[in-house]
């Protein structure tokens, strides 16, 4: 049996939780919770987003970064998507350090152990969807194991208003369906 909800709150799941940091004209860091993303070719990410701080910081410099939200993150993940930029310094708020990316004009927030440098190569601001090429990426040691990362990244739930952490591996991607060939 299914129950049908009314209106159009969808529950999709998994939401990823993007932390886009940006430098503003004056060279200050701030960073914004995006939950709307995803990969887009292998060198490319897509994210949804109104308009903020952020998207006019971008605008001006024509670079982010994108870090992911993991559980020893969910904090400062969190303040990030309930505080505006606009009003207060995230970045010193919440207690976080930054350096500049090497490759792009963007903070790399150091409490973040997976990072993608990222130039805008389009923005429609009546959609909303900002295209970005992915230049760089930036793991730190303690995530890798024999050269691949091995995080703990959390997800939104839009259900219960939560981040949940993704975790035990259940299957073999572009290997398991074989066995039904």
């Amino acid at each position: 049996m299914s129950i049908e909800f009314a209106g159009n709150k969808s529950v999709i799941t998994p939401e990823g939780v993007f932390i886009i940091g940006t430098y503003d004209e004056n060279g200050v860091p701030n960073a914004m919770n995006a939950a709307w993303g995803m990969q887009s070719d292998m060198g490319e990410i897509t994210l949804m987003l109104a308009k903020h701080k952020t998207t006019e910081n971008f605008e001006k410099t024509g670079a982010f970064t994108v870090a992911f939200g993991t559980a020893d993150t969910v904090l400062i993940s969190d303040y990030f998507g309930v505080e505006t930029g606009k009003k207060v310094n995230k970045i010193e708020k919440a207690g976080c350090h930054v350096h500049k990316s090497a490759h792009v004009n963007a903070p790399i927030i150091e409490e973040y152990p997976l990072t993608l440098e990222c130039r805008v190569r389009s923005w429609d601001t009546e959609t909303g969807y900002l295209i970005g090429e992915i230049v760089a990426s930036q793991a730190d040691e303690s995530i890798l194991t024999d050269g691949k990362v091995e995080l703990r990244p959390i997800i939104f739930d839009p259900s219960f208003n939560a981040y949940r952490v993704i975790g035990e591996v259940v299957g073999k991607a572009f290997g398991d369906g074989l066995k039904l060939k």
